[in-house]
């Protein structure tokens, strides 16, 4: 089996199970951010400035009398 010969100390295989696939992502990228290892970085706390609404943007706009999909979920 491939498996026996190739999984390694140095270069592990790991099997994820994925009857449900969403959850078989998830356990996927949960693994592999776990073997990241992570330090605290210390920074300086930022301060933003006051938002300005001066012509902002208004999105809904481009969209009136425009046709959509029905949302079922």
């Amino acid at each position: 089996m491939m498996l026996d010969a190739t999984d390694t100390k140095d270069a592990s295989w790991y099997i994820v199970r994925s009857n449900d696939k969403e959850r078989a992502r998830l356990n996927c990228i949960a693994h592999v951010l776990d073997q990241v290892p992570y330090k605290k970085v210390p920074h300086d706390k930022v301060k933003l400035p006051k938002r300005s609404h001066k012509d902002e943007y208004d999105d809904q706009a481009t969209l009136k009398n425009r046709k959509f999909v029905r949302e079922k979920y």
